[in-house]
């Protein structure tokens, strides 16, 4: 035990998928993000989650069915400290089905700030399982391509989930990413729902090639190839029929000097990658113009692909 009474994370938004790695790339972004703050006070293992922020009103409160009060149950079972409720206050800073990690941060955070709270008993590595929980009550999947760069910071590969195999990958400082979330709202289940069950071999290979080659492009800074690799094969040519003027908003995005282009998770949000923070502005506007023209307002946000991840905010 720590000898604070109350310990406060912040876990940051998050890109998931990265056009050619569905369910196994992500990385953080720079400034958006979710707060959850823990107190050992409670001794009641059905107080609600406190819920606050511009969009706590949309989440429920009940400790099983939020996706921070889950991620902690999963790390006090999982540590044998079940005893233990802690009183958890989430401030939800995130829109809901943004394709922008709104769950993982919230629950990267609770168990950032718990693990805190208890002394750092385990690394924030081993936080990961835990916070897949969260995602799992959230979208009936617990995929890892948020929460891990939302724990860890920066770019992810999910090499394996059986046994969870996640590595870290250093980015080149000039790369900065524009994400432009339009005003819509996209499950995660729907968006899943509707995916292919059923892939064909040559689409398998060409993800494949894609994924591996946009790893080489990253660590020899091959910019063109990095272009050429984002092609998603799987889920984007699903997806856009679900986001008004993605279209237009990617076309947009290349033709401002964007590297590549895609859905953002799973979506309504776009992602872009960019050679530097100016051509990132300069992207992002494009993005938002091209949901201007579907009738969509937008918020932007620009960042390094070298984000830092969830950190403590305040101690009492």
């Amino acid at each position: 035990m720590t000898p604070f009474k109350s310990v406060t994370a912040f876990a940051p938004a998050t890109v998931a998928n990265v056009s050619c790695g569905f369910d196994i790339m992500g990385f953080a972004i720079k400034g958006p993000g979710d707060k959850v703050a823990l107190s050992l006070q409670s001794d009641n293992a059905d107080s609600p989650v406190t819920l606050s922020g511009p969009y706590g009103h949309l989440i429920p409160s009940e400790r099983l069915k939020n996706t921070a009060g889950v991620a902690v149950n999963a790390f006090l079972k999982a540590t044998g400290n079940v005893q233990l409720h802690p009183g958890i206050a989430l401030e939800k800073n995130l829109p809901l089905g943004s394709g922008m990690g709104s769950s993982a941060a919230s629950s990267a955070a609770a168990v950032f700030a718990l693990n805190h709270l208890l002394g750092s008993p385990l690394s924030t590595r081993e936080l990961i399982p835990f916070a897949m929980e969260g995602e799992r009550i959230a979208c009936g999947s617990a995929h890892a391509d948020n929460v891990a760069p939302a724990l860890l910071g920066g770019f992810v590969l999910i090499r394996s989930y059986s046994p969870l195999d996640i590595i870290s990958i250093t980015c080149p400082d000039e790369l900065f990413c524009a994400v432009v979330h339009p005003h819509i709202e996209l499950q995660t289940t729907d968006a899943r729902r509707i995916l292919k069950n059923d892939i064909s071999m040559a689409d398998v290979i060409k993800q494949s090639a894609n994924a591996a080659s946009f790893m080489v492009a990253l660590s020899q800074k091959d910019y063109d190839l990095l272009g050429r690799s984002m092609h998603d094969l799987l889920a984007e040519p699903r997806r856009t029929q679900l986001i008004p003027g993605f279209d237009s908003a990617k076309q947009n995005a290349l033709n401002a000097g964007a590297i590549g282009c895609g859905i953002s998770g799973s979506g309504p949000s776009v992602f872009a990658l960019c050679r530097s923070e100016s051509t990132a502005n300069i992207v992002a506007k494009g993005i938002q113009q091209g949901f201007l023209e579907a009738e969509l307002a937008s918020d932007t946000f620009v960042s390094p692909l070298n984000a830092p991840g969830t950190c403590i905010i305040k101690t009492n």
